[in-house]
Parts: C-alpha cells; structure tokens; sequence
C-alpha cells in the first residue's frame, strides 16, 4: 500500500470495524430506570456539572437542590448558550446531537426534548448502537446495590449485547459497610475476616457470578492502593478476591488513581486524580502468575511506567483512556506510547459511558484519534521497508476492538 493511500484506509477499516466497549456504566432497557439516557442526562453528566459550576455562579448545594430538567436548563445556558461548547465533554453533546439529525444552529433544549419524549428505549438502544457501531457492552454490576439485585432477581431474558460485570468496589474499600450488607443477605461474616468470614465472602462472589454470569470482576482504587497490605482491602484481596479469581479463571479488573471526593460538595463530579505504584502490579502479577488482570490507572505519569510493565507480564492486559484522560491529546499519546512499546496487545479505549448517548460521541472522537496514531505508526513501518496491506490493518483493528479482550477473558471459548 502507498503512504498517499494509508490515512483513508486506516479510517475506513477503524470506522467500519464493530467495536467491544469493555467498560461502561450502561445498563439494559431490563434494567429500568438504572438506564440513563436523554439529553437531561447527556447534559447533567458529572464532567458537564463540574464544567457549569466552574463557570456559573450557583452553589453546588443550590445545583443538586433543582430538578434534573432544571439542572438541565442551566448546563444547557452556561454552557451552550453563553460559552462556546469547546471542551471535550460539551463538544461530545455536539457531535451526538448532529449524529441524531438535529441542525443545531437552529436547535432548541425544548426541541430536543421533545425528539426523546417520543422516543421508545428500546429503539434508541438500537439506534445509538448502530451509531456508534458497537457490538457489546460491558456493564458495571455493583454486588452491594439493592437496586441492581432486585432487577438480577428477577431478570428472565439478556439482552445480549450487555455483558455483565462483577463490580466489588464496597467490599475492598468499604469492608463495614459490606458486612452490614451481606449479614442482611444471609452471609455469616465478621469485620475481622476470619476464615468462616473469608469463605462466606468467597460463597457470596459464587452467588452472584452464578446469576450475572460477569466476564471480569472489576474495582476501582485509589492511588494509595498497595499490595500486599495489612488491612483489610489487603487481606480480602490475598484470602477471597485472587482465589475466587484464579478458580473461576475470571480476570480482575483494576481502576487504579481515583481520588474520591476532593471536593464533597460537588457529590459524583467532585472526584479528583492521583498517581499510583505501578510496583503493585509487578507484585500482583508476578506473583499471581494463575491470575489475570485488566488494568487501566487515571494518572497521565502512570502510563508509560504501566505500558513498560505489561511488556513484562502476559497476564496483564492494559486497557482504555479512562476519565480525565479521555480527550483526544491524552489519547493519542497512550495510543502511540502503547503501539510502540506494546504493538498491538492491548485495548485501545473503552467508553466509561454513564448515559447511553455518549457511545455516539465518545467512539467517534476516539476512533478519529485512533485512526490518526495507527495510519502514522503504518506510514514508519513502511518507510522502514515494510510492505503493509489492508488484511494487516483490518486484522491489528479486530485485535484491538474487540479479539484482545475477548481472548483475555475467554469469552470465545
């Protein structure tokens, strides 16, 4: 292929190749009202309050005191009408808006508004997947929360196209919290993680793996995580988490950097950033040879430290630009650090969505960016005297969006 040909065909391959987000907050139409879509959704995401209350003068405490339409309203005017929709977080509501018809110059809230209020959910779960040319979900399945349970118990049917996760956030960062829960399950546990407590804990993963059928657990950690730790995150981790994992051959997924609540007020939208000990994964990973862990860290610094490591072990695999390193600067440089240390094993980008329209917008400005790192590290092979054919772009774009992780996790066998 000549170099004059590479950029169009590097798009054309990432654009029509089908996509496996491996993590996103999205539920299924079963879930009811734990879905979250519609522009006063897209438009009181936490990035999008956080934005508004940087440049408006209400209070955080008067903010979360209105009704979500007027939350709506005001993100909508400070940040839409009287800022330019610059950022990433408002130009994604852009993008999705045009990709759903509307001209938005002569666009009104109300007239978006009225576009969803005669919209099914099930169609526009099919619409925005078809959009934003994604296969599969993967969901978040919080363990502790009643209001997951109650669906789980009840659910008959799948939805096939979201995949669950077995999320354990509670138990590793808020043990006491998870005993008062899982002893009104029916679980005999104590605080001190004894060996009946650790068994139980064990029974209660069983459980629920039964039911949700989750192709990883999954945590997020903050940037103090250690490994090994005396403590009880560290104890549950060595005694309940890393067994359970290594007997049902479920890979462990860790959200590692978030700094929870840096300014309370702000609730969701008030969480901060921090850097992590990438020496906690050498320590996992290699001793834990058995085990498998996905793993993506929040800090810009952490990356390159990160990419180094997961050459180093097979049972690491590296996924996605999470949260405040998914803009499209950030992205081309983990996209371009990784190819060049890693090749192509690793997962390029996950959406994080919390609102169903996001997989419009946040695939598209990520697929862009993508397209842009591969057809540049394409055009270095070939000026090395490599010939580079369009099989071999289509093969490294299945690899990357969907074939590493499903091989990762076993989900083709």
């Amino acid at each position: 292929m000549k170099k004059s040909e590479l950029q169009q065909t590097v798009s054309a391959v990432v654009n029509q190749t089908p996509v496996l987000d491996v993590h996103t907050h999205l539920y299924s139409a079963r879930f009811g009202d734990l879905l979250l879509w519609g522009i006063d959704e897209l438009l009181d995401y936490h990035y999008l309050i956080c934005e508004t209350l940087i440049n408006d003068p209400t209070s955080p405490d008067e903010f979360y005191a209105m009704t979500k339409a007027d939350q709506a309203e005001l993100v909508w005017n400070t940040l839409f009408v009287r800022n330019t929709p610059v950022s990433e977080a408002t130009r994604g509501v852009v993008t999705t808006l045009r990709a759903l018809g509307f001209e938005l110059e002569k666009t009104t809230l109300s007239q978006v508004r009225e576009y969803f209020a005669s919209t099914k959910v099930d169609d526009y779960i099919d619409l925005v997947f078809d959009q934003s040319n994604v296969e599969a979900a993967v969901m978040t399945n919080d363990v502790l929360d009643p209001a997951e349970q109650a669906v789980w118990a009840e659910l008959s049917e799948r939805d096939p196209r979201f995949l669950a996760a077995l999320r354990i956030d509670g138990l590793l960062n808020d043990w006491p919290g998870a005993v008062a829960v899982l002893r009104a399950g029916g679980y005999d546990v104590s605080e001190g993680l004894d060996d009946n407590t650790c068994g139980e804990v064990r029974r209660f993963l069983a459980d629920n793996a039964e039911v949700m059928q989750p192709v990883y657990m999954a945590a997020s950690l903050p940037p103090t995580f250690a490994y090994p730790e005396d403590s009880a995150r560290g104890k549950l981790l060595e005694k309940c988490i890393l067994p359970f994992s290594r007997e049902r051959a479920l890979p462990f997924a860790m959200m590692i950097g978030v700094k929870k609540l840096i300014n309370p007020p702000l609730q969701l939208a008030g969480d901060g950033v921090g850097k992590a000990d990438i020496g906690v994964l050498e320590r996992l990973c290699g001793g834990n040879p058995e085990n498998k862990f996905l793993v993506t860290c929040l800090s810009r610094e952490n990356q390159h430290e990160l990419a180094v490591t997961a050459r180093k072990f097979s049972n690491l695999m590296v996924f996605g630009c999470w949260w405040w390193l998914n803009i499209p600067s950030v992205i081309a440089e983990m996209t371009a650090e990784r190819i060049e240390l890693l090749g192509t094993r690793f997962i390029p980008q996950h959406s994080d969505a919390r609102v169903l329209d996001q997989l419009i917008y946040k695939w598209s400005h990520s697929r862009k960016v993508i397209a842009d790192v591969l057809a540049e590290k394409y055009a270095d092979l070939i000026d090395a005297g490599w010939t580079v054919q369009r099989s071999d772009i289509e093969r490294d774009v299945r690899r990357l969006f969907s074939e590493n992780f499903r091989k990762f996790v076993g989900l083709d066998n």
